[in-house]
């Protein structure tokens, strides 16, 4: 079946990868291999047929296909892989998949914003589909037909009416010689053709993973390699007055103290400083590093308390705000209202807390460093050490590994840097492994974000205005000073995008100072406005005497397209063209429905026991969720199902993307009852998973998803799925005990049966 490749050194001489460098090294103890170097265009290389970067055939018949996005558990590795494939007419029992290294000639290679898909299902079908039109030609020419006389069926080109046939590889040479074909003249297939596109196919990975063999980046070992620990700055700014390296060095095992140059702020990419130990193994460079003696200066952030800064944020909602959408006049409706209702919401900073700390080693060597690592973004952590170290980008080698776990935090190359620097101090090898600890007091955490939000009734209990405010610390405050308020695409998600069919909406965002530094986080800010909105709606529908669903299928009003550029919202709509991806409320109010017939909403349960329903469209994909619950007499909360309702439209690898939503439950859960990071005097309160909590797998519902049928264009799969659930849960709460939830995590004291 297709696998990751394995070289032997035989390979490794022969140079089977079609010119292009491959590495061999001993990892973790299990030989393996990351390819180095494009597949180059065809004719580069004698013999062997590489049309394009991601496509390789050599005349022995092996095909090698190139996936350039990081595998962190969503099985992108596979489904990319799947679309080269199938185009290609490639028997996938016989392909290897390569991983590429980062290199802007593979385009975007940034996994995150849950865009692979719908980014490269076009550029991979005509990647592989004009390699196969090279070989029909090919073969076409050596049997002297027309090529619409020919046709492919797995790794072979068929000769339609003498039944003749040829492997790829017999085709390599001759097809390499072939013009690639202009984009306009690809003839793909239809999809009534597609071999693999639309199936479940099991990843190419799993076999490795499952035995033991898989490589991460924390299993990365190379010969004659040091380990380093670094302490970093207990601030965000702190900066460091005094080293006392001599107990450290005294640690058996120690070999280095090196100090890390202090960021100026803000900091971005860039590492923020410390001081590193180096041992000859990461125990002891973890031991000596708690012998160091440093005195810090806290700065201006060593006064961040979580507590006060929620009620500034809190203040600042109830004013108000910079207007970022306004359709009719809100205040007016909001006066002349027969019912009027107000609520307000908050979300604390998250962790990203992957199960894979964050880790990478690198070897520098006459002025060039390569580097082996967990990465979502292996450009941007490229960049990043050539802009640390002083070097041309042409002299960084970026390797990527599997990743245990990224949800946003990989995709920010800090540690990548620290390692390539401490390798250039030491003149040796450095593997960097950052600690439990490390990861969750050096995050680059979720924004706390407060909202209020304001409704209006008529006499019918129809919904005639809405007023939403929004504060929290924008993304960009990580990147560019003085930023006080969000950008168009953080508030287009989940804020300016609402698609209710309301005649009076008002959405306005508040100033807010950041006191560390903030980062994507799997769904980003859909999570605190996805649980403000979903809840609020549910407070409408209770105000108004509805049914949840009734209520909801309602606001959405009839079957349409939200135009908000004509409403004069800044909209950035994911990057994604308003016109093949627009806010359609059909899709919406499909999945609505699908959710409420998959959990038996209507039917009856027991006292102390509720539903819950919530939808949102973020990431270019609908998702309604319905949660049902268990109150306990003590306030503790059990979530006993979860069904999902998925349109994302056209898939790849259904398996794969019911797995992305079965993980986004979990995530979700974990958001809404347990995790929460706070500050106090600059630092954060929790150190690992003693204290930030996480969803166990005792705690885990029944999930069910039911992926709506739709022929739309590839939308998001690996974030969509956790913004509804926290409202779903929250909503099912409040059916369950008529006790509103508005305050993440859920606080069960509020919840205890008097």
């Amino acid at each position: 079946m297709s696998q990751i490749v394995n070289l032997s050194r035989r390979r490794i001489l022969q140079g089977t990868l079609a010119g292009g460098i491959v590495l061999g090294m001993r990892i973790g103890g299990i030989n393996t291999a990351f390819a180095a170097g494009a597949l180059p265009q065809a004719g580069n290389v004698r013999g062997v047929f590489a049309p394009n970067v991601y496509v390789s055939v050599s005349p022995s018949g092996e095909i090698i296909l190139v996936a350039h996005r990081s595998e962190m558990g969503t099985g992108i590795r596979t489904s990319l892989a799947m679309i080269l494939a199938d185009e290609l007419d490639a028997d996938w029992q016989t392909v290897k998949v390569v991983q590429a290294q980062g290199d802007a000639k593979y385009g975007d290679q940034n996994t995150d914003g849950s865009r692979s898909i719908r980014q490269f299902f076009q550029p991979l079908r005509e990647a592989g589909g004009s390699a196969r039109q090279m070989l029909i030609a090919a073969a076409a020419a050596r049997w002297r037909v027309a090529p619409g006389a020919c046709h492919t069926e797995p790794g072979h080109v068929v000769h339609t009416a003498s039944k003749r046939r040829l492997p790829y590889g017999a085709l390599a040479e001759a097809a390499s010689r072939q013009p690639v074909p202009a984009r306009d003249t690809l003839r793909l297939k239809d999809e009534d053709n597609w071999r693999y596109i639309g199936k479940s196919i099991p990843i190419v990975d799993l076999d490795d993973i499952v035995r033991g063999r898989a490589t991460y980046g924390i299993d990365v070992v190379l010969p004659g390699m040091t380990y380093a620990s670094i302490e970093h700055p207990p601030v965000y700014g702190a900066t460091l007055k005094s080293v006392d390296a001599a107990d450290a060095m005294k640690v058996p095992g120690v070999l280095h103290v090196v100090r890390i140059p202090l960021a100026s702020l803000p900091a971005g990419f860039r590492p923020l400083g410390g001081v590193a130990v180096l041992a000859t193994n990461t125990w002891a460079a973890v031991q000596g590093r708690k012998k160091l003696k440093l005195e810090w200066d806290a700065g201006a952030n060593g006064s961040y308390d979580t507590a006060a800064y929620r009620q500034t944020l809190e203040d600042t909602a109830r004013r108000p705000g910079k207007v970022v959408r306004s359709n009719g006049d809100t205040g007016a409706a909001l006066q002349s209202a027969t019912k009027r209702i107000a609520a307000d919401y908050f979300v604390p900073h998250l962790a990203h807390a992957a199960m894979e700390p964050l880790a990478a080693t690198a070897s520098w060597a006459n002025g060039t460093v390569e580097i082996w690592t967990a990465t979502q973004n292996p450009q941007q952590a490229r960049s990043t050490v050539a802009q640390v170290l002083g070097l041309p980008e042409s002299a960084v080698t970026i390797n990527v590994t599997l990743l245990g776990g990224g949800f946003g935090r990989k995709s920010k190359p800090d540690y990548v840097a620290e390692a390539a620097f401490l390798s250039r101090e030491v003149g040796a090898p450095v593997k960097l492994t950052w600690t439990r600890e490390d990861d969750l007091r050096n995050d680059y955490y979720h924004a706390i974000c407060a909202q209020h939000l304001e409704g209006a009734l008529d006499g019918q209990g129809k919904t005639i205005a809405w007023l939403h405010r929004s504060v929290f610390p924008s993304i960009g405050t990580t990147f560019t000073p003085n930023v006080l308020y969000g950008s168009a695409g953080e508030l287009g998600q989940g804020v300016t995008d609402i698609p209710y069919d309301i005649a009076n909406i008002q959405c306005e965002n508040g100033a807010a100072t950041a006191h560390t530094r903030i980062g994507w986080y799997r769904s980003v800010y859909n999570i605190p406005h996805g649980f403000a909105v979903g809840s609020f709606v549910d407070e409408l529908a209770a105000a108004a005497r509805q049914d949840p669903v009734q209520h909801l299928l309602t606001l959405l009003g009839p079957s349409r397209h939200v135009d908000l550029h004509a409403l004069g919202v800044d909209y950035p709509n994911y990057g994604a063209s308003m016109d093949e991806y627009p806010i359609d409320t059909a899709r919406y109010a499909a999945v609505v429905r699908a959710a409420a017939v998959r959990s038996s909403w209507s039917t009856a349960l027991p006292a102390r026991h509720g539903r819950g329903i919530a939808v949102h469209r973020s990431f270019l994909s609908y998702v309604a969720a319905v949660a049902q619950v268990e109150v306990a007499d003590d306030g503790s909360v059990r979530v006993t199902r979860v069904d999902l309702a998925v349109d994302c439209g056209r898939m790849v690898n259904p398996d794969r993307v019911v797995a992305q939503f079965e993980g986004a439950v979990v995530m979700a859960l974990g958001n809404t009852l347990y995790s929460e990071l706070s500050f106090r005097n600059g630092m954060p309160e929790q150190s690992n998973f003693t204290d930030y909590r996480v969803a166990r797998i005792d705690s885990v519902p029944q999930t069910y998803v039911y992926i709506v049928p739709s022929d739309a264009p590839p939308g998001g799969v690996g974030e969509p799925g956790v913004p509804p659930v926290s409202a779903a849960i929250c909503n099912a709460i409040f059916n369950a005990t008529g006790k509103r939830i508005r305050a993440l995590p859920v606080d069960t004291g509020l919840l205890k049966r008097a």
